[in-house]
């Protein structure tokens, strides 16, 4: 099989395909698609809630809040970054909502309706 360095992309085969065999332990330990997906969340300023802004593949819990720094606060938008593998974020179904919700449903006091918010209170 012959070789070229056309492109710039370093070399790359030209020739037919022939399969190339690597020894097990030679092969890498996971490769991109075997890295968990992790969910981000960044919060843009101080007392603001934290909000889901995207996705990401990272190896460890680390590389993932790296990768999500670069990724998603490159103009300085955020002054904190959560990352959760979504393996481990449990939610409740949109079918659920009646079951899930209706026992709140009879307790108005609970609802801000009967609380006058100061207008010099920020966020809320």
């Amino acid at each position: 099989m012959s070789m070229t360095s056309e492109g710039g992309h370093g070399a790359v085969p030209t020739g037919p395909e022939v399969p190339v065999e690597v020894a097990p332990e030679k092969l890498p330990a996971a490769t991109r698609r075997d890295w968990p997906l992790y969910e981000v969340f960044v919060r843009g300023k101080r007392g603001l809630n934290h909000v889901h802004v995207g996705s990401l593949h990272a190896p460890d819990d680390e590389m993932a809040v790296h990768a999500a720094r670069d990724l998603y606060t490159r103009r300085n938008e955020g002054v904190s970054i959560w990352v959760v593998q979504a393996a481990d974020i449990t939610a409740s179904s949109p079918d659920e909502k009646d079951p899930m919700f209706a026992p709140s449903g009879d307790k108005v006091y609970r609802h801000p309706t009967f609380y006058e918010i100061p207008e010099n209170v920020p966020h809320i």
